[in-house]
């Protein structure tokens, strides 16, 4: 695909999507665990549980309960670490606490910063023999 700025890069870098899911209020637990473990930041967005355990009623009427998904881009090397952060900070194997897991990022776009990066440490090896 062309942009202004002619072809798309492409990141050597690998990269998993550590998508987690919390009650509402509870996503600043995850953010933290993550950013502390080396992640750069989520992207947290709002949503309704509708699984069997969600259901709950206030005078006979079913209320779906509020989640929070926290997107978490990283790179692969990273995966582990920022994944036993959110499962321990998020105290997440316990019951009602949440669910997490990781999708394999097979392109990424916009994250230029990351290029950039690579590319320096690209011409730091040439450089450097």
């Amino acid at each position: 695909m062309m942009s202004n700025q002619g072809p798309a890069r492409e990141c050597e870098t690998k990269f998993d999507l550590i998508i987690t899911i919390v009650s509402k209020g509870r996503c600043h637990l995850v953010v933290e665990a993550s950013k502390r473990a080396g992640a750069e930041g989520g992207t947290i967005l709002g949503a309704r549980g509708t699984g069997i355990h969600e259901t709950a009623k206030l005078l006979g009427v079913p209320i779906e309960p509020e989640k929070d998904i926290i997107l978490t881009l990283v790179p692969r090397c990273d995966t582990d670490k920022v994944l036993d952060a959110i499962l321990e900070d998020g105290e997440m194997n316990k019951p009602g606490k949440g669910i997490t897991f990781v999708l394999e990022v097979k392109r990424v776009a916009g994250i230029t910063h990351l290029l950039e990066e690579e590319m320096r440490q690209k011409l730091e090896k040439k450089t450097t023999k």
